[in-house]
């Protein structure tokens, strides 16, 4: 975590879909802050649970410092300096129209017009770029000593990075030219070229227009023309920010076998591209009381074993009349053998990771984002870093032993009575 955690550092979280991605962001951001870093946390759409946790008022575009009430209730220091926002792609995209477009009347045109609402409601990559906006605009002011940026919800979650690019490419000013030629029927020899490479472009930005596409597209970037070069110049400037020193990817997965693959070609992507992998997160790896017991002692599932061969003699003690509790020993030692399966592939997954990449467990804990308490929990599981190679090893060892003793025959009528 030191290295994760530097003054003037940013962490962006990533992860495929459903693995809990804004939780760790919000348990990332309290352990910075807990590390005595003035902290940012930028969430995008958080459930309602977890926005509740962490007292987000409305739609909170501006940064929330978590009071002191809420703090104290939550068993935490009063002095700690947290502060949470949700992501609000429109306001984002109306500050930078509004920063590069001087003219009221051209901003006027453009808060209306289609191409325009479009792009910022609904293009996906339109949301991911809000997001790298606000970050740099925060990173260029400085208000904190570290921020943590959860990233919008992706069918691939290398889009995230990938979105400025994207974007700087559609709204070149070279698309600007490319439009009003392909529209003008009496272009010069050469039209047929330029039209297409025009009818790319526009096919690009049609999907993203809606209505009126060609016309849409022509008046945004007659509106913009004048201020193209400079914002072409921001998107710029924020995807080389993702590329910058100061900026650590975390990855968050589960243990499932497609996330985990999922997870592995995006670290892969990343080294390749040369970005700055800081943490892989496994998140609800086992359930909370084997995470502790495995966290104790790595070997120590060597007692679930125990535990379960005493339970199950019990229950042959009871003869005929145990056999809801056969049943109950046969769940749990089906449990046993989907923990000891998941702690196996994590494992594998972990030695497959590219170079010395540090990977940290998390476990499944009810509740969790109930409550600013249950943040502050992983918060300080993360502080300690449970994981690395050796612990995943001795515990996928330990697991694989207890599930593969050899357990009493079942019947059917057994199992359901």
């Amino acid at each position: 975590m030191s290295q994760l955690f530097k003054p003037g550092s940013i962490v962006v979280v990533l992860g495929p879909g459903g693995v809990g991605k804004t939780t760790v962001a919000a348990a990332l951001g309290m352990a910075a802050a807990l590390a005595h870093l003035d902290t940012a946390v930028i969430t995008v759409d958080p459930a309602r649970r977890l926005r509740d946790a962490l007292g987000l008022a409305g739609a909170a575009s501006r940064p929330y410092r978590l009071d002191r009430r809420r703090l104290r209730a939550a068993g935490l220091d009063p002095e700690l300096r947290l502060s949470v926002m949700a992501l609000d792609v429109k306001a984002t995209w109306d500050r930078l129209v509004e920063r590069y477009i001087k003219g009221p009347e051209a901003r006027r045109q453009i808060f209306a017009n289609a191409f325009y609402r479009n792009l910022t409601e609904r293009f996906a990559g339109a949301e991911s770029y809000a997001a790298l906006e606000l970050l740099h605009d925060l990173h260029e002011r400085r208000p904190f000593a570290l921020e943590v940026v959860d990233t919008p919800p992706a069918m691939h979650a290398f889009d995230f990075i990938e979105a400025p690019a994207h974007l700087a490419r559609l709204l070149d000013s070279k698309a600007a030219r490319w439009v009003f030629q392909w529209t003008d029927s009496t272009a010069r020899p050469g039209f047929h070229l330029a039209g297409r490479a025009a009818r790319l472009i526009i096919d690009q930005l049609e999907r993203v227009a809606g209505a009126r596409p060609l016309s849409a597209i022509a008046e945004f970037l007659a509106a913009t023309a004048g201020a193209a070069d400079a914002i072409r110049q921001r998107m710029r400037a924020t995807a080389a920010l993702l590329r910058s020193p100061a900026v650590r990817f975390v990855l968050v997965t589960t243990a499932a076998e497609d996330r985990l693959q999922e997870t592995l070609n995006i670290a892969r992507q990343m080294k390749a591209a040369g970005l700055r992998l800081g943490l892989v997160v496994i998140n609800r790896l086992v359930d909370e009381r084997t995470f502790d017991t495995l966290r104790t002692a790595p070997g120590g599932g060597a007692d679930l074993l125990r535990e379960l061969a005493v339970l199950r003699a019990t229950v042959a003690a009871a003869g005929r009349g145990g056999t809801a509790g056969a049943t109950i020993v046969d769940y749990l030692e089906d449990y046993l053998a989907d923990q000891s399966a998941a702690l196996g592939r994590v494992a594998f997954f972990s030695r497959a990771l590219p170079g010395r990449t540090a990977v940290a467990v998390l476990p499944e804990i009810a509740g969790i984002a109930r409550e600013l308490g249950g943040i502050a929990r992983l918060a300080a599981i993360l502080r300690a870093r449970p994981g690395g190679r050796d612990f995943l090893d001795a515990a996928a060892a330990a697991a694989a032993k207890a599930a593969a003793r050899e357990r009493r025959p079942r019947e059917t009528n057994q199992r359901f009575g």
